[in-house]
């Protein structure tokens, strides 16, 4: 098993209401008539009040094109990427040379070199470290990230990890496309950054148990909270004949998003019985999870997976918070729930959590997560080897 030893997450500094949002939007595609009716629907619709963006709303129209975007989004997510990491560290009292391996993942820019290697000489991270950049997994790589360094963890037990996820969604927007899935994007997502860190099962901080607090910097707040989670286990899932339920057309106007209207169908269908399985094979049954962090998908999305896993809408009540306070963030998103989770609704002693997102492939992943104050069933203790 691993321990998360702390959590941050950060937004940039420039914050607006919805509907600011919603007019410059507008303007930007020229939306007029039916259009803008259905474009000011939408967002109200979004479950989102206000977002962060990485440049100031104005300055959106003077991008000329994908480079331009793609020049802002290199400053801005290694300044947010740097800020997060140093962030996470100093919470779990650790030092950016004791990193032994960094996982980051981003969907919303192209950076090769890769994000975590330009950040790496800024906040002094050894020349040894071990990168591991994800690209492609979109909304469901904030747990994915944590899945691959657990993974990394069981091999390496005395080791440190920290997991990146940044997004500058923002910076995606095509100004000549009036679809429903464009518009629809444009109310949902957001900028923002975060990181994890994990401690493997033989780390002097995981047996300690690693008293720190998470924190959701920039505008929200930072709270202490107790002894931190462990990774008990992670599962993958690839739906075949689903590659264009979201993702991105690339072409020169660069990230054009793919967003079918089925994704709360195939959340109903598949969730419920992947989520049983997960469990089953650890002895459990989702009347033994206490607390679920998932991605905010977007309303639809959240009211499909609380009917999929037959929970009330509250089981779910950081995550709708979340979506509303900063909007979807892709794959930073559920490593903010995460945080928000452990800062303000500490888990019961002993409980057993879910983190789950789901992405471009189509794909879903789930990680269960134990509070620390009680010894695993039996059957968990026999992941730990």
């Amino acid at each position: 098993m691993s321990r998360i030893l702390a959590v941050a997450g950060v937004v940039p500094e420039h914050r607006y209401d919805q509907s600011e949002i919603t007019e410059l939007f507008g303007r930007l595609i020229g939306a007029h008539g039916t259009t803008l009716e259905l474009l000011r629907r939408v967002h109200a619709n979004s479950g989102v009040s206000q977002r962060f963006l990485s440049i100031p709303l104005e300055e959106y129209a003077a991008l000329p094109d994908f480079t331009a975007a793609n020049d802002v989004y290199l400053d801005v997510a290694v300044d947010l990427g740097g800020r997060v990491i140093t962030e996470a560290l100093s919470r779990a009292g650790l030092t950016p040379e004791e990193v032994d391996l960094v996982v980051s993942t981003t969907i919303t820019g192209i950076a090769v070199p890769s994000l975590e290697a330009r950040i790496a000489g800024t906040i002094g991270l050894r020349d040894d470290v071990t990168r591991m950049p994800l690209f492609g997994l979109g909304c469901v790589a904030g747990a994915a990230g944590i899945a691959r360094a657990h993974d990394y963890l069981l091999g390496h037990p005395d080791r440190v990890a920290v997991v990146l996820a940044v997004e500058l969604c923002s910076l995606t927007v095509q100004r000549d496309d009036t679809s429903r899935a464009n518009l629809v994007a444009s109310g949902l997502f957001g900028d923002g950054a975060a990181a994890v860190v994990l401690a493997g099962a033989a780390h002097p901080l995981s047996t300690a148990g690693a008293a720190s607090p998470a924190t959701t910097t920039g505008e929200a707040t930072s709270t202490a909270y107790g002894p931190q989670p462990q990774v008990l286990a992670s599962r993958s899932r690839l739906y075949p004949d689903t590659q264009r339920a979201m993702g991105w057309d690339v072409g020169s106007t660069g990230l054009r998003i793919v967003l079918d209207v089925a994704i709360p169908v195939l959340v109903r269908d598949h969730v419920r019985g992947d989520v049983d399985r997960f469990l089953a094979s650890h002895g459990l049954t989702r009347a033994d999870i206490a607390w679920w962090v998932a991605h905010p998908g977007g309303p639809k999305v959240l009211d499909a997976m609380a009917e999929a896993l037959e929970i009330p809408r509250d089981a779910l009540g950081v995550t709708w918070r979340s979506l509303d306070r900063i909007g979807n963030l892709s794959s930073a998103s559920v490593l903010h729930v995460l945080a928000d989770t452990l800062a303000d609704h500490a888990p019961p002693a002993g409980s057993f959590g879910v983190l789950l997102a789901m992405g471009p492939g189509f794909c879903l992943e789930l990680v269960l997560l134990q509070a620390p104050g009680a010894p695993a069933s039996p059957a968990l203790s026999l992941i730990a080897g």
